[in-house]
C-alpha cells in the first residue's frame, strides 16, 4: 500500500549536498514525467555520479561549455545531453550553484504509464527493459534537450518531479565502476544499483571507440 509520505516530492534541499551521498540515496526514488498524453512514473534502480572538477569523467571537468551550463547552475535541475549522434540522457544537477556535479539516471523499472513508455520505446520485449540503460530511460519519457534545465523541484509544477518513494534496504545497494569511463576515472566505483532488479542495466566496461564501429547500444551511455 503506497503512504502519503511515499508520495512527496523531494524538496530542493535533498539536492543540496555532496554528490557521492545523493546517488545511493536516489535509489527507491519515483521519477515522474509528465507528458502530454499524461504521466509516467519510474522507480529508479541505478545511478552514476558525477564529481565535476574532481571527476576526469564528469563532462565539467575541464570547465563550463554551452552543453554543459546547466550543470553549473542550482540543484535539482534536469540535465540532459545527446550522445553517440541518436541518444539523449536524463541527469539531475546536484551541489551548490557553481558546484556542477550531477547523477547521471541509468536504469529504472516503470510503475505507472507503462502503456505510454511503450509508445516511445516499441522495440521494448518486456516492461522490465522499458527504462534499462540511460539512453532507454530517456527515451521511455520521452527526454530530449528542450528538457534541460528543466526544475524538478518546482513548487508550480513541471515535466519532472522525483517523490519519496521507498528506498531499498542499504544492504540491497552495490556498487563498482561507472560503464563506458575510461581514463583516470575509470575505477571509480561511483555507479550504484539495487541488488538483484531486473531493470538494471548489464556492466560495460570502457572500450575505446574506432572509425567503422557501430554506435553504442541504446542502454550504454554515460554523463
Amino acid at each position: 500500500m503506497t503512504t502519503a509520505s511515499e508520495r512527496t516530492p523531494l524538496a530542493r534541499a535533498f539536492f543540496d549536498r555532496p554528490v557521492l551521498e545523493i546517488a545511493p540515496d536516489l535509489l527507491g526514488r519515483v521519477l515522474v514525467r509528465t507528458t502530454d498524453a499524461g504521466p509516467i512514473e519510474l522507480r529508479l534502480t541505478e545511478v552514476e555520479a558525477y564529481d565535476g572538477p574532481n571527476d576526469p569523467g564528469s563532462h565539467a571537468y575541464r570547465g563550463r561549455t554551452d552543453r554543459n551550463a546547466v550543470m553549473f547552475g542550482p540543484p535539482g535541475h534536469t540535465y540532459v545531453y545527446f550522445t553517440y549522434g541518436m541518444w539523449h540522457c536524463l541527469n539531475m544537477v546536484c551541489g551548490p550553484e557553481g558546484t556542477p556535479s550531477g547523477v547521471l539516471l541509468r536504469g529504472g523499472r516503470i510503475i505507472a504509464g507503462a502503456d505510454l513508455a511503450r509508445v516511445h520505446r516499441p522495440t521494448s520485449r518486456k516492461d522490465t527493459d522499458l527504462a534499462q540503460g540511460p539512453a532507454r530511460l530517456a527515451t521511455a519519457l520521452s527526454v530530449d534537450r528542450t528538457l534541460d534545465g528543466a526544475d524538478a523541484c518546482s513548487a508550480s509544477g513541471g515535466p519532472f518531479r522525483i517523490l519519496t518513494g521507498t528506498p531499498p534496504d542499504p544492504a540491497a545497494i552495490r556498487s563498482g565502476p561507472r560503464t563506458g569511463v575510461g581514463g583516470e576515472g575509470a575505477g571509480h566505483p561511483w555507479r550504484y544499483w539495487i541488488d538483484g532488479d531486473p531493470s538494471v542495466s548489464p556492466y560495460r566496461p570502457h572500450a575505446p571507440r574506432k572509425r567503422g564501429n557501430s554506435p553504442a547500444r541504446p542502454g550504454d551511455g554515460t554523463a
